[in-house]
């Protein structure tokens, strides 16, 4: 059965490989020699679809643990991806949540992933990251969440900048996170200046200090680049989607 599975899963990423559309990434000299941790803007499925097909070495990223279960797939998948979607449809998204649950569990059981948890669980998804690490591959995590940060970007949740402070006491060394910010509508990524751990900072000023950093420099790069459409977050409707120029943005900075 493991074998099918697998045999699925690679059948589907060929699939996703051949139609998705390639990406090119600019930055690339700004990836530390060492592990890292790469933190981009999710941009919907586009953050996981290329951090599984084209960002170099095959990098783990963190997945919502609940997409890996099972009997947990349908109602994540509904809050998470559907529930913003217009009343008279909503039964479909519940069906479909169901629909996709085996399919979920296939693919994201199979693909180079982490299950991230929120609960007491959490100290699996720092042990399986720090065996990545520590077998010298990077982890690409997506940190957003509801809550807006500007016209580019929501907020990042803080907690994965605790993985440095394990990262430290474990090896002594300082680990480097790496922004990235993804513009699937000009299908390239782009990796800026990292930056650094610094373990001699309480835990809490280091959580602030660099997601800080991280959301103004992937909010700086989209905000140079060229006239571009945006891939919100939140999984709304394509009418909604903004511009990186902020004058144009049609996008709600309340995510809805």
């Amino acid at each position: 059965m493991e074998k099918l599975k697998r045999g699925v899963f690679l059948f589907i990423r060929y699939l996703v490989r051949l139609f998705y559309p390639k990406t090119s990434l600019e930055g690339l000299h700004n990836l530390p020699q060492e592990p890292c941790i790469l933190v981009g803007n999710h941009a919907q499925m586009n953050g996981p679809i290329v951090g599984e097909l084209y960002i170099p070495g095959e990098p783990y990223t963190w997945c919502a643990g609940e997409m890996m279960e099972l009997k947990e797939v349908p109602a994540y998948a509904y809050r998470d991806f559907w529930s913003k979607k217009p009343g008279w449809s909503k039964w479909f998204y519940k069906l479909l949540s169901y629909i996709i649950a085996p399919l979920s569990v296939c693919i994201f059981n199979n693909a180079r992933t982490i299950p991230v948890y929120h609960d007491k669980r959490l100290v699996k998804t720092f042990r399986a990251t720090m065996e990545r690490l520590e077998q010298g591959r990077n982890v690409l995590i997506f940190p957003e969440h509801e809550q807006p940060y500007d016209h580019i970007l929501c907020d990042f949740q803080t907690g994965f900048v605790d993985v440095a402070r394990i990262y430290y006491k474990q090896t002594g060394k300082c680990l480097s996170f790496v922004p990235m910010y993804l513009a699937p509508s000009l299908h390239t990524a782009y990796l800026g200046e990292p930056i650094t751990y610094c373990p001699e900072n309480p835990i809490k000023e280091e959580r602030r200090r660099i997601c800080q950093y991280l959301m103004a420099s992937i909010s700086a790069t989209a905000q140079a680049l060229p006239r571009h459409r945006l891939v919100p977050y939140s999984n709304v409707s394509k009418k909604e989607y903004g511009y990186n120029r902020e004058e144009e943005c049609s996008y709600e900075k309340t995510g809805s």
